[in-house]
């Protein structure tokens, strides 16, 4: 039996309302920028966890806003750094900083989408609808 085709929309709104997007994009960010600490890059990590929870608490239009704006200034910021030399664009490092910026420019695009055409007043009511953390 195959499965139902799924939209290019529907999977771009689908990364976009993602919680994973955000903490996966820190977690890339922890592993290039912690060891030596480098403090300017470690600025996104509490932003980029603050929206996954954001997310988590019911607040997708906001949590896609705040993930696209720190996604996109981060990939911006990193593509800025001098071109490595050949090889050192395959070594682990280099294939973990190019899956940062990739992620980070699909997080940029992904969230901005889900920004822009959110519906706030059906959120509104979904938040209504499904309370978080009430017994």
């Amino acid at each position: 039996m195959a499965e139902p085709s799924v939209s290019v929309r529907s999977r771009i709104e689908a990364w976009g309302n993602s919680s994973f997007a955000p903490t996966g994009l820190a977690t890339l960010i922890t592993a290039l920028h912690f060891r030596p600490l480098q403090v300017r890059p470690m600025l996104f990590v509490p932003i980029l966890l603050f929206s996954s929870y954001s997310n988590l608490q019911g607040f997708k239009i906001d949590s896609a806003g705040i993930t696209a704006a720190a996604s996109g200034t981060y990939a911006l910021l990193a593509l800025r750094r001098r071109p490595a030399a050949f090889m050192n664009r395959f070594s682990i490092r280099g294939i973990v900083r190019g899956a940062a910026v990739g992620i980070g420019l699909i997080n940029a695009a992904t969230a901005g989408w889900v920004y822009a055409m959110g519906d706030r007043e059906k959120e509104k009511q979904e938040r209504r609808d499904n309370p978080r953390w009430v017994e």
